[in-house]
């Protein structure tokens, strides 16, 4: 059941975007954009474990980003709505134009990126 949001309230807007800003999750994300999946072939097309699929799509599926659907013994996940995968695509595109300030970026790095010093 989903809660009306009050839309211009930031700390909505960065929780949603927070979906989208773990690798996994948005690579989860991508796959799912062509349609349905099971988790067994997300982990075939992606490379992450089954337990590592199994939690992205748990939160995904608790922020509202993806859905799921028990067709059989199987669970099928897809996307929320078509404006998610909208969202990566207009992703990509405005990343074609930015991609040199965000690539040099040094203050959004990931923590799997950073190095100790």
């Amino acid at each position: 059941m989903f809660l009306p949001a009050d839309t211009t309230n930031l700390n909505v807007k960065a929780r949603l975007f927070r979906g989208f800003s773990d690798p996994t999750r948005l690579r989860i994300l991508e796959t799912l954009r062509n349609g349905e999946l099971t988790v067994g072939v997300i982990v075939e097309r992606t490379g992450f474990s089954q337990s590592n699929v199994s939690n992205h799509l748990a939160c995904l599926r608790d922020c509202g980003l993806v859905v799921a659907e028990q067709r059989g013994k199987f669970v099928e996940y897809r996307l929320s709505d078509p404006r998610v995968g909208e969202l990566l695509t207009l992703a990509e595109t405005l990343l074609a134009d930015v991609a040199r300030g965000v690539y040099e970026c040094t203050r959004y790095v990931p923590t799997t990126e950073k190095t100790n010093d």
